[in-house]
């Protein structure tokens, strides 16, 4: 796991000299160097050394597991200026890959914090009383500041150890203001520091407020911890979950309890040009593959809303008698 990434940005290099090795030989049957002791290589008939260049080019699928192993072990170029085509068609590949990686996309929003790592900060008036009830809590009502609303955007809704946040968005009231602080990944090399920089935002007074966070986000953001070897104490702390309540007052008369949802028939939020959270995987590898950083933008507008509208959501959950 720890050789991958460096392997992919060193992939042309490793191409060109893989090339060099191979044009530098003059053995055309296959020799020592490229395919193992002689001995191995003599075993091989002419016949199926007349057929490598045939299946070599062929889907694998269609070989059949001798094939895929004479072929893999004998390789040989018969036909006339087959050699030369495969290296040039090696050559293609190398100046797409190298033109594709040249073209970096500047980042739609915030500063670089981290290699790979950037930070948006926003502030918003919001009004509200210091303390909040919460029973599921507790009795007592609880002090607003200690509210931290967390959402994630990940590059896939399967979870699972090859799932991961790209996104992390917060917000936390202080002194009618809602303070939201947002993470997104330039590059797979900020994970690390990500999943710091939120590991710090926690402390023993917080209280974990999310929208199907004790299923996903949560589980999904521990396990990235773990594999980054990053302390946290985010299984240690109280964690409000606004969708079990919602679907308790709501699941009868509204034909879903998304927060998409929720928002328009219920809070009256009218998102415009919002991007579905479907949608932010392919907008956050557009913006890697030098492709377009509109919809990341959008993205990040769209992650914004989310923690705003779960302090919203709690002030009005928690002003019903039912609850």
């Amino acid at each position: 796991m720890g050789l991958a990434e460096p392997l992919f940005r060193s992939a042309p290099l490793l191409v060109r000299e893989a090339m060099a090795l191979v044009e530098g030989c003059d053995c055309t049957g296959g020799c020592p160097a490229c395919i193992g002791p002689v001995s191995e290589a003599d075993e091989c008939s002419g016949a199926t050394q007349r057929q490598d260049a045939g299946l070599v080019s062929a889907p694998v699928s269609s070989r059949s597991p001798a094939e895929v192993s004479t072929s893999l072990s004998c390789p040989t170029f018969v036909q006339p200026g087959e050699k030369q085509r495969r290296f040039d068609a090696l050559r293609t590949l190398i100046r797409r890959r190298e033109h594709s990686q040249h073209r970096v996309l500047k980042a739609p929003a915030g500063e670089e914090i981290a290699p790979g790592l950037r930070y948006v900060e926003t502030v918003l008036h919001y009004e509200a009383s210091t303390t909040i009830a919460v029973p599921a809590i507790g009795e007592e009502p609880l002090d607003r500041r200690r509210l931290l609303c967390f959402d994630t955007e990940t590059t896939g809704l399967a979870g699972g150890v090859g799932t991961r946040a790209f996104m992390i968005g917060v917000a936390a009231w202080k002194d009618d203001a809602l303070t939201v602080r947002q993470l997104y990944l330039t590059a797979i090399a900020g994970e690390r520091a990500m999943l710091q920089m939120f590991s710090d935002w926690l402390s023993p007074e917080t209280i974990l407020v999310s929208y199907n966070g004790k299923s996903y986000d949560a589980p999904l953001l521990k396990g990235r911890l773990r594999l980054n070897r990053v302390n946290h104490q985010l299984a240690d702390l109280p964690h409000i979950d606004w969708l079990h309540p919602t679907r308790r007052v709501y699941k009868h008369h509204l034909p879903n309890c998304k927060l998409a949802t929720i928002e328009r028939e219920v809070l009256r939020i009218i998102r415009e040009d919002d991007l579905p959270g479907s949608e932010a995987p392919a907008a956050w590898l557009a913006y890697l593959r030098g492709q377009s950083s509109v919809n990341l933008s959008r993205v990040l507008d769209h992650n914004r809303q989310d923690v705003i509208t779960l302090m919203r959501l709690g002030d009005h959950l928690t002003s019903r008698e039912s609850l």
